[in-house]
């Protein structure tokens, strides 16, 4: 019921961020509408009851560019880490999310990153258009490297992608610990459970010094620090 009803107040929320969209792509500018995402995400733990116990923000500088790295146990992952995350994060997202009207062409504006995994080496040029925007635009980005949700609340492997992001990007990667929203909302489930979540940003790992050849030992380092908090 809770969740039928966020989808409602989603889609209101779309339907009048219509104008607002159209006035920050005359103008320019960006913030406004990352503003608009992250009170969005706020509405939403508010109605699903969810509270959240955040540690860490102090490990980081909140105005320099970062990868974000989190464990990913449910969908309201993404959310909250957008959310909690003290400043404007992008994502790379499916290109058939850019698809959805209002949504996709608000994301496109802010500086999110389309991939197309069906097309040869849609995932390298994403990344390459990604750490662009890191380098030249100082943006930060969201990335869940085990690359899809849990289906156990346990640990996965993680792709290189996202790593080869931060070091082509020159950005610190920022280890999260995420706990609590596998019980709450485990994949292929409908809705959201009550209760609390917990989310724990470890100090960033510099991505200096490594490369192709060495990015087993970075990802090693940063799979640890987030285990550690498990």
């Amino acid at each position: 019921m809770r969740a039928s009803f966020l989808l409602l107040i989603y889609s209101l929320i779309i339907i009048l961020v219509a104008p607002v969209l159209l006035v920050c792509w005359v103008l320019g500018v960006r913030e406004p509408l990352m503003a608009i995402g992250r009170w969005a995400m706020r509405v939403g733990r508010r109605v699903l009851g969810i509270d959240v116990e955040v540690g860490g923000l102090e490990r980081f500088d909140h105005k320099a560019s970062y990868v974000f790295m989190p464990n990913h146990l449910s969908f309201l992952d993404g959310p909250m880490m957008v959310m909690l995350i003290p400043q404007s994060v992008r994502v790379i997202v499916k290109k058939n999310v850019f698809g959805i009207p209002v949504l996709g062409w608000a994301m496109l504006h802010v500086g999110c990153v389309p991939v197309d995994r069906r097309a040869g080496g849609g995932g390298i040029k994403s990344i390459e258009k990604a750490a662009r925007s890191i380098r030249e635009k100082g943006y930060s980005f969201l990335i869940f490297p085990e690359g899809t949700r849990s289906l156990d609340g346990k640990l996965q492997r993680f792709r290189r992608g996202g790593f080869f992001l931060a070091i082509a990007g020159g950005a610190p990667i920022v280890p999260v610990t995420i706990k609590g929203t596998f019980e709450l909302m485990p994949r292929g489930q409908f809705g959201a459970k009550r209760g609390t979540v917990s989310v724990e940003f470890h100090p960033p790992v510099p991505v200096d010094g490594y490369s192709d050849g060495n990015v087993a030992e970075l990802i090693e380092r940063v799979r640890a620090a987030v285990s550690s908090g498990l």
